[in-house]
């Protein structure tokens, strides 16, 4: 027995809780703190409404005022 009256069956356990700490810890630093946010990261998903719309626009498939009329449409 240690001097706080506690064996050391239950030690395991502690060792245990750090390395998973230390695994939680080293995944924060390498995702950022955004690690389940998605925010502004679009990596894996298609191209947003306004991109489709200007991407149409550079191709001449719509008017300046049918782009301008969408773009309306779309930032409300």
């Amino acid at each position: 027995m240690d001097m706080y009256g506690y064996g050391h069956g239950t030690m395991w356990i502690a060792w245990l809780l750090l390395v998973v700490g230390i695994i939680v810890f080293l995944g924060f630093l390498v995702r950022g703190p955004w690690w389940g946010f998605r925010g502004d990261d679009r990596s894996g998903r298609g191209p947003t409404a306004r991109e489709i719309l200007d991407q149409r626009f550079a191709r001449g498939e719509l008017t300046k005022e049918q782009y301008e009329e969408m773009k309306r449409t779309l930032e409300h």
